[in-house]
């Protein structure tokens, strides 16, 4: 297990009132400057399209969020990803739409692919362990300029990562994003996301969290991409719950776990990064720029025997 300590997070004060800012700054433009080509996904907060952009000719992906929607979420996602813009691992947001006779609103952002890491996720590869670092780097390093902009995406999960034609990866869909709120302030909702990348601090039904709960769902994304399959089985709550709890239980009374046991050919180096991620106490889970800073990032690969 890699060694860690227990520390106190601090983050730049934001809260909805800097988002609120965001509202007053707005110029919308109009939908119809776009023209619909396909749809590339559909989620909870609304449907994505690829369009193509009438003068220029760009290819654009437009997020179609109806009126009937929480507007003030829209305006924090807006915000949320305005505060991020200009990262190469994050998705750059162009411009702010409507349709002025409907009131909806869309987001418009770069086309970058049309597939996710889902799909990709599970691919055979000759060195696993490289893979999942090339993965890691980019993801951390999104994570990492998140967190330092004062945001929490709260739903990092495979579907809402982007493969960029010609390599690399990009964050996307920021509907649960949030800015990050002083230590001691409680947020509206304690399970936002994806179950199966749910925190622990979160499936507790804490209101009080912090940026560790996207670096949780890295955790259990290296583990997909190491193991090919879901670190635990989310059929249900109540089974995922006890499997996380057997994992917590043996971390604490062994040192290890069955997802551990399962990946006897990891370096030491990727072991104290995974078990970073999965620190159960989120006072002691692995930051983003403490992992950049990690030797399984930073240093040559291992030699295994």
């Amino acid at each position: 297990m890699a060694a860690t300590r227990n520390r106190k997070r601090s983050a730049p004060e934001q809260d909805d009132a800097t988002t609120g800012g965001v509202k007053k700054r707005l110029r919308l433009g109009s939908i119809y400057d776009y023209r619909k080509l396909t749809v590339l996904g559909e989620g909870r907060d609304g449907v994505v399209f690829k369009a193509e952009h009438l003068r220029t000719g760009d290819m654009v992906a437009i997020k179609w969020v109806r009126a009937a929607a929480d507007q003030r979420a829209f305006i924090r996602e807006v915000g949320c990803l305005a505060t991020c813009r200009g990262h190469r691992n994050i998705v750059v947001v162009r411009d702010v739409v409507e349709d002025a006779s409907t009131g909806d609103m869309f987001i418009v952002t770069d086309f970058v692919g049309g597939r996710t890491l889902r799909l990709d996720l599970w691919m055979a590869h000759p060195d696993p362990e490289e893979r999942a670092r090339s993965v890691m780097r980019d993801l951390v390093a999104a994570a990492g300029a998140l967190h330092a902009a004062g945001v929490m995406h709260r739903d990092i999960k495979p579907d809402n990562i982007l493969v960029v034609n010609g390599g690399g990866l990009k964050l996307c869909d920021f509907g649960s994003a949030t800015p990050v709120k002083p230590p001691g302030k409680p947020y509206e909702e304690s399970r936002v996301g994806t179950l199966l990348y749910t925190s622990p601090e979160q499936l507790a039904d804490s209101e009080f969290y912090d940026p560790a709960v996207d670096m949780w769902a890295l955790g259990c994304i290296m583990a997909e991409i190491l193991t090919g399959g879901p670190l635990f089985d989310d059929s249900s709550e109540e089974r995922m719950l006890k499997e996380m709890a057997d994992m917590r239980h043996r971390l604490e009374s062994t040192g290890t776990c069955k997802l551990f046991d399962e990946l006897p050919e990891l370096s030491a180096a990727g072991r104290e990064v995974l078990a970073g991620m999965l620190a159960f106490n989120p006072d002691e889970r692995m930051t983003a720029a403490e992992a950049l800073d990690h030797r399984w990032f930073t240093g040559k690969p291992e030699r295994r025997s």
